[in-house]
């Protein structure tokens, strides 16, 4: 049998200017209930890039490709969509297959 292959997202966030302070504080919640919450989810980095000081990267790695669909169908994302979604101005998301082992 197979072990169970991890799965990365990078994702980039760019919100409005104005909102910086209440789009980090939902987005820093949301982080802590993913990992308090989803036995699944077992790193997730807010990252700040020094060229864009109205974006965030996100760095989230799940245990396997169910445990990412079972955060993108959990209650906190949904909690941080309603939350944060009238800040955000650009979402990228990127899926990534871990190669190390």
């Amino acid at each position: 049998m197979q072990p169970m292959q991890k799965i990365a997202l990078v994702v980039t966030i760019e919100f409005k200017p104005e909102s910086k302070a209440s789009f980090l504080q939902s987005l820093l919640d949301h982080k802590q209930r993913c990992l308090a919450g989803e036995p699944g989810t077992l790193q997730f980095e807010v990252l700040a890039p020094t060229e864009n000081a109205h974006s965030v990267v996100l760095f989230e790695l799940y245990a396997s490709a169910e445990a990412l669909v079972a955060h993108d169908a959990g209650g906190s994302l949904a909690l941080f969509k309603e939350q944060a979604g009238p800040l955000i101005t650009k979402v990228s998301r990127q899926h990534c297959s871990v190669l190390n082992p």
